[in-house]
């Protein structure tokens, strides 16, 4: 369970973040959440999918890394290979909280929580340090802080976009078979996209709509960043153990 805390310069002024990005600290996952406002440099390196949150019945868009829990296929022992490192990702141990303010117009402040029992945080001199000698953050914190806004902008975008999916029925689910270069099967559930067949009966008034919203380049980027699920396999078959060259 994550043990996130209220970040502060006083409890936390000795923590420091490690940035290495591997599997050991919690880069190992089949996939992250994004929202639009990433779209643009995700679909250049991955497939963008949509899965349905089971206790609310809503949509979100999500960055698809691998074929199977745990599995990240664009993860190697030297770290990511793709340039781009989706931002769900380098938020770290960190998320966006809230406390009580009644001088807040909707009565809460939000404010930077880290989670104590994440492997990224560390005493170490390689760490990055979050807070100044006096006080101060630290020019990693203060890039955390605008990294964090984005995301949290990033998310309050998901679900308008999602309701001018969903109000234009242009969300189907699709299931999807592989099979790997020794046999085995893999099979992927609860996995949803856009129906390109319904994108293509709406109406003028409907993609002008989508398209005054900002939504209609977001579905074109989802719809390209399929492209690349080929390459996820790829990747899956590359890591299974070579063949001996028969004899005889």
């Amino acid at each position: 369970m994550a043990r996130y805390e209220m970040l502060n310069n006083v409890e936390h002024r000795d923590v420091r973040i490690l940035t290495q990005r591997n599997a050991d600290t919690g880069d190992a996952v089949q996939y992250v959440v994004t929202f639009p406002l990433e779209l643009r440099r995700a679909q250049a390196h991955y497939p963008i999918f949509f899965q349905k949150d089971a206790s609310t019945g809503q949509f979100f868009p999500i960055i698809l890394l691998g074929f199977e829990k745990g599995e990240n296929l664009f993860l190697s022992e030297n770290g990511w290979e793709p340039p781009y490192v989706p931002m769900s990702i380098l938020r770290g141990p960190f998320l966006i909280g809230y406390q009580s303010n009644p001088e807040s117009p909707d009565g809460r402040q939000a404010v930077i929580t880290i989670n104590m029992d994440s492997p990224l945080l560390t005493s170490a001199e390689d760490g990055q340090p979050l807070f100044l000698e006096h006080g101060g953050s630290s020019p990693y914190l203060e890039n955390l802080t605008a990294l964090l806004e984005d995301i949290q902008l990033g998310l309050e975008m998901n679900p308008p976009f999602v309701k001018a999916l969903t109000d234009n029925d242009l969300i189907e689910s699709v299931s999807m078979s592989i099979t790997l270069n020794d046999g085995a099967e893999r099979q992927l559930l609860g996995l949803y996209t856009i129906n390109e067949d319904r994108l293509n009966e709406l109406d003028a008034a409907a993609v002008a709509a989508l398209h005054q919203a900002g939504h209609l380049q977001s579905i074109y980027m989802i719809m390209a960043s399929h492209s690349h699920f080929r390459a996820m396999i790829d990747r899956r078959n590359a890591l299974l153990p070579k063949q001996e060259p028969s004899l005889g």
